[in-house]
């Protein structure tokens, strides 16, 4: 025997009916926060400010970070065979 059950309720329903919360305050709120934060750090975007954070300061910077990629490549070569 097979018995089928339809039922036509919207989201919002269907959540009191299963006794979940409400979050759409709370996402609402989180969102907020987060606007205004990317909107306080929209300044960070200019050229200089974007060199000086992501580029390093001298040469050292530049032989850890082919270190790091030669170690990289050199262990994804060895995983491979």
């Amino acid at each position: 025997m097979k018995v089928t059950i339809d039922i036509d309720c919207s989201p919002e329903e269907a959540r009191a009916f299963m006794g979940l919360p409400d979050v759409a305050p709370m996402q609402k709120a989180v969102m907020d926060k987060m606007q205004e934060e990317m909107l306080s750090k929209m300044t960070m975007l200019d050229a200089e400010t974007m060199f000086k954070t992501w580029l390093p300061n001298s040469t050292e910077g530049f032989e850890s970070m082919q270190k790091f990629w030669g170690q990289m490549a050199g262990s994804m070569g060895s995983k491979g065979k």
